[in-house]
């Protein structure tokens, strides 16, 4: 598959380096096959792993992951406590591919999991490569308010997105690094994320491809 796509992209005028991920629909997958919703957000790793190994196939520079937000912490404790582990489970994962990996979100705050402290700065892990950044606990105003203090946000160490992804077939941001999507393309698969394919990627890297980006030019 990577192969194949390496193929479309050489026919098309340009490939992204740095891509959004929103990975939605975790919970709604579980009510569909009649679990908890809690127990969607395990099913949502490997989908995780193998987009960084398409991503790297196909010389991505860049990837983020939106993990959860602050908002997300007042869902009901079942729910927190799983897409929490989902998230340490997930960098952990991370960390055996080769990876320039940053965390980034509130880690004051109890929401953070302890265990992800370690990768709150730019950390190289298994021989480095590829930039993977993880949105965990994070908030738009939370990261902006940094601006204020010296003059960039708290997410300044990730470059500006080219294209964003969401799975789950809702076309809204929800706070995603809003400085750093001014200029990207929104393309949204369908498809509930732990139903990920290869092929929903390299359908959006196509799109993508087509697109006539002016960065407001």
């Amino acid at each position: 598959m990577a192969i194949l796509i390496n193929e479309v992209m050489s026919m098309s005028k340009h490939k992204p380096e740095h891509i959004g991920i929103i990975p939605d629909g975790n919970r709604r997958w579980a009510a569909g096959k009649g679990m908890k919703k809690k127990d969607g957000y395990a099913y949502g790793l490997e989908p995780g792993l193998k987009l960084m190994q398409m991503a790297k196939a196909n010389g991505i520079k860049e990837i983020t992951y939106y993990g959860f937000t602050v908002d997300n912490c007042k869902r009901p404790a079942e729910q927190f406590q799983a897409f929490q582990r989902a998230c340490v489970a997930a960098v952990e994962m991370l960390t055996k591919e080769g990876a320039d990996l940053l965390v980034i979100g509130d880690s004051s705050s109890k929401c953070f999991p302890k265990e992800l402290l370690p990768y709150t700065k730019r950390t190289p892990v298994h021989g480095g490569g590829i930039r993977v950044n993880f949105l965990v606990n994070y908030g738009w105003q939370w990261d902006l308010s940094h601006i204020e203090e010296d003059g960039k946000p708290y997410s300044s160490d990730i470059s500006r997105i080219d294209l964003i992804i969401r799975w789950g077939g809702m076309r809204r941001l929800s706070g995603f690094l809003p400085i750093q999507s001014v200029y990207a393309d929104f393309y949204v698969e369908e498809h509930l994320w732990p139903d990920y394919t290869d092929e929903d990627f390299m359908n959006a890297l196509e799109w993508y491809g087509r697109q006539d980006v002016t960065l407001g030019g």
